[in-house]
């Protein structure tokens, strides 16, 4: 599952404008001109998570509402970052919503402008 997780992820990452991958700490990152939107993380179980930026509150509502799927990331998890485990219960609709988010916040404006809201 993991390779199909992260191969979905990818798709999903690289379909947005400017989107580039880059391993950064032996495991694939997204960017937006070099700054990191959403990063994939192998996870002890073998499965992988994604972790990607989130808007002020919504790490801890996530984290709350569903303990299971999403959790706190080391790291970057202090700045507000969520981690999601990529399973097969996984909404992919889900995924790519919060990657979108993420890279929005990462984007410059004009080019976040590029991309409809929807």
């Amino acid at each position: 599952m993991s390779a199909a997780a992260q191969k979905r992820l990818r798709a999903i990452c690289l379909a947005l404008p400017e989107a580039a991958e880059q391993e950064t700490w032996e495991a694939p990152t997204w960017r937006i001109r070099g700054k990191i939107f959403c990063m994939w993380r192998p996870m002890d179980d073998g499965t992988g998570a994604l972790w990607c930026k989130a808007p002020r509150g919504v790490q801890e509502m996530l984290v709350e509402a569903d303990p299971a799927r999403f959790f706190r990331p080391p790291y970057v998890g202090p700045k507000g970052w969520i981690g999601l485990v990529l399973d097969r219960a996984t909404d992919w609709k889900e995924v790519a919503a919060l990657v979108t988010r993420s890279w929005r916040m990462t984007a410059p404006k004009r080019v976040a402008a590029t991309l409809p809201e929807g």
